[in-house]
């Protein structure tokens, strides 16, 4: 059959017209089309039993249909596509998450890390119902221009000086900037003299007329003068006058009232000075108008022994009656009378510490010497002398008279030794600190009187002669070295009459990460009588002498009968008016026996 006969069957009774004809196709918008490309499919096809066959390779053309701007990409094109969406949505988070996360969060997250921060650098802050809220810690010192308004210039001076601040600084200037009352506790040299230098001289800013605006009270003149020097480093090209009295004997300089005449902005010096100049009708000294008042080495100006300045402290501060005024007190150690004294006077402060408190500094290395008499000591610091010393060397005795003689013992051993105590003036003491600080002498025989706050640099070593009353005299004596991050060494004589505080400070230097004897740490301790009598007393100790003693008598003698020898033939100068009253003495007592035999 063929196919017309085939479609006249199939099409019988079918009628063709426009009404039944099939409709035109649509042409697209722009006019093209695309057509995909035939393409090969392999089809695996697997049996119930799981036996696979092999695929047959089907070829079908696939109709073409009209799509709307149909591309076929390259694999390079598809990746570069697919990392710019990666991108594009990574923006996408980062700016979601920008958008969700409050400034509330942004702050509390902020506040934790200087949390960490302040916990890494052993910062304890410790708070009470009546401290005010303690502000961040900084972390530069270009904050202080950001965060606080301090000029560029002070920011400058500051820079110029040291180039980040230690944490005694990152916590105490904020505080102080905000005008809130302080007592901090900080290692020996931690830089606590900058960190209320920088707040006094930003809150003064320029010199004015109106007397004193800022006390700053030093336990010695050595560590006023010092404190002195580093204002006027610190304040250059500010104006800012920083004065330390030096005497209280001339009238005329020594008149501090607003009568005088005299300006000054900053005081530093020591409270028996003021004290006196107080004491004066009329006083020569004015404080109504005083805005700071900071008490350095304040464990040194509270203890109670006969040295203290307690006392002389409350009469300087009834004179500063200024009601705002800010008091901070700064320590390296801390005793439980400066506690209750701060927390009765200033019950508004802050407190926080450094590290643990009344440690030793754990960069000095530290060692304990056992020299089994007085005697002993002389040689073992002779034998450190034979064996290399590197100088500067700084010696602490317990008295004025053991150094010196323990100077008159060193002198004839071709040392550069000289030797600093109370009975010394004031212009010998200055000139021996120069001579020191410029190298000139290498051995510095001294007593308590340079233990505290005295900053000398680059000190490689101290020797305690005569072992400390307290661990808090040790704690300083050792502090003149490892200052500022620089390693130091402290070695430290003892016999067996210095049994009162071994255990304390073998303990302490223990705590340092220091290496003691066993047998140190298991003695027994000692009463706290036994231990405020011998910081209040010094105990009796041979002399320091390697003469023997019949020498030391025959030379005693020699010295007494040259003495009377001298005063036997000096010419005996009389007056008229004694010859006179001695004449008549004669006559009266030869009168006597005449009358007695009539």
């Amino acid at each position: 059959m063929i196919a017309n006969d085939l479609f006249r069957k199939l099409s019988c009774g079918a009628k063709f017209s426009n009404k039944n004809r099939l409709p035109v196709k649509r042409k697209l918008e722009n006019g093209s089309t695309t057509s995909l490309p035939k393409l090969k499919v392999c089809i695996k096809e697997e049996t119930d039993t799981g036996r696979k066959v092999k695929a047959s390779k089907v070829t079908k053309s696939l109709v073409a249909t009209p799509v709307e701007d149909t591309r076929i990409k390259s694999e390079d094109s598809s990746s570069d596509d697919s990392g710019s969406e990666q991108e594009n949505r990574e923006q996408k988070k980062s700016e979601q998450q920008k958008k969700i996360v409050p400034p509330e969060k942004v702050e509390l997250i902020n506040q934790l890390r200087l949390n960490r921060l302040r916990n890494q650098l052993k910062i304890h802050v410790k708070k009470s119902r009546h401290s005010p809220e303690v502000p961040n810690i900084i972390e530069s010192f270009d904050q202080l221009s950001t965060d606080y308004g301090v000029s560029n210039r002070l920011v400058a001076n500051i820079q110029s000086c040291y180039s980040t601040p230690t944490p005694v600084q990152m916590q105490a200037i904020p505080i102080l900037l905000k005008t809130h009352s302080l007592h901090a506790c900080a290692p020996t040299g931690s830089g606590k003299t900058a960190a209320f230098l920088i707040p006094i001289l930003h809150h003064l800013k320029k010199p004015m007329k109106c007397g004193f605006r800022a006390l700053i009270i030093c336990p010695t003149r050595e560590l006023a003068k010092q404190t002195q020097r580093e204002a006027l480093r610190l304040g250059d090209e500010m104006n800012l006058r920083t004065h330390v009295i030096h005497m209280v004997d001339d009238p005329k300089k020594c008149d501090y009232s607003f009568a005088s005449g005299r300006s000054y902005d900053i005081l530093v010096t020591t409270p028996n000075r003021i004290c006196y100049l107080l004491s004066q009708n009329p006083p020569k000294i004015d404080l109504s108008n005083i805005q700071w008042v900071v008490i350095d080495e304040a464990d040194k100006l509270f203890e109670d022994c006969k040295n203290s300045f307690r006392d002389q402290l409350d009469t300087v501060l009834t004179a500063c009656n200024n009601p705002s005024k800010t008091i901070a007190l700064f320590s390296a150690t801390q005793t439980r009378d400066v506690n209750l004294w701060v927390a009765k006077n200033v019950p508004n402060r802050i407190r926080f510490s450094i590290g643990l408190i009344n440690g030793a500094v754990e960069l000095v290395d530290q060692k304990l010497l056992f020299t089994g008499s007085e005697s002993g000591k002389l040689l073992a610091f002779r034998e450190m002398v034979a064996q290399g010393l590197h100088p500067p060397v700084l010696v602490f005795v317990q008295s004025k008279d053991r150094a010196q003689q323990l100077f008159t013992e060193l002198i004839y051993d071709g040392l550069n030794v000289d030797v600093i105590h109370s009975d010394r003036t004031q212009r010998e003491r200055d000139n021996v600190v120069r001579a020191f600080r410029e190298g000139k002498i290498w051995i510095l025989i001294c007593t308590e009187l340079m233990s505290r706050g005295i900053d000398f640099k680059g000190v490689n070593l101290v020797v305690n002669y005569d072992f400390p009353p307290s661990t808090i005299s040790y704690v300083h004596r050792i502090g003149r070295t490892g200052r500022a991050g620089r390693p130091g060494k402290a070695v430290t004589f003892f016999t067996k009459d210095d049994t009162v505080n071994l255990k304390s400070i073998a303990q302490l230097i223990k705590s340092a990460g220091g290496e003691v004897p066993d047998y140190m740490l298991q003695m027994h301790g000692s009463s706290k009588k036994a231990r405020d009598t011998l910081a209040q007393k010094a105990p009796k100790r041979a002399m320091i002498r390697t003469i023997p003693t019949f020498e030391l008598q025959q030379l005693q003698r020699k010295k007494r009968f040259v003495s009377k020898s001298k005063g036997k033939n000096k010419p005996l100068v009389v007056s008229s008016n004694s010859s006179n009253k001695s004449a008549n003495a004669g006559k009266s007592k030869r009168s006597k026996p005449s009358a007695s035999k009539k």
